[in-house]
């Protein structure tokens, strides 16, 4: 049986709190371009010159679950560059005595996968550091670029057709 990467952290606040932190991805992941509130919605993640994913939201239950497919992906220090197309992120939030208890799972991110050791490390750092302190303090820790890696509406956009199109191609496939 293959093991989906999860991580879980318990918070300091109400499960909606937590729900709409995580839809605030830009306060706790990095810059995207797109929308994340509601199913079908699509939005683009970029670390430049290494990683961008295109996600379509999945599912939607406020307070209770958020879910992206990932519909295209490049992972530039693998050999399988799209790696996560065909992946899912989930966020599962639930009340915990006075507290609430968040499980993430990326969903065919699995031991064997060869991005597996940097992405579960980098997926731990986010939920359990960044996405915690946002969820609690408003204040989170997400990838910010500037000078050379900085990215403009224009190279976000191109980013997102480059996503749109490889999903299309991998749609034909099936």
């Amino acid at each position: 049986m293959t093991e989906n990467f999860t991580t879980t952290i318990t918070v300091d606040a109400t499960p909606q709190r937590a729900f709409d932190a995580i839809n605030d991805v830009p306060g706790w992941w990095g810059r995207i371009t797109g929308s994340t509130t509601a199913v079908g919605d699509e939005f683009v993640y970029v670390v430049p010159g290494l990683h961008y994913s295109g996600f379509r939201v999945a599912a939607v239950e406020p307070a209770r679950r958020i879910a992206w497919l990932v519909t295209g992906s490049y992972l530039d220090f693998v050999a399988d560059k799209q790696e996560w197309t065909g992946t899912t992120v989930r966020f599962d939030i639930e009340r915990a005595g006075d507290q609430t208890r968040i499980t993430f799972t990326h969903e065919g991110l699995a031991p064997e996968d060869e991005c597996y050791e940097v992405c579960s490390n980098a997926w731990g750092m986010f939920v359990n550091g960044s996405l915690r302190r946002f969820i609690e303090t408003g204040h989170g820790e997400p990838y910010r670029f500037g000078g050379d890696e900085e990215l403009s509406a224009a190279d976000h956009s191109r980013l997102h057709e480059q996503v749109a199109q490889a999903a299309g191609r991998a749609g034909d496939a099936g």
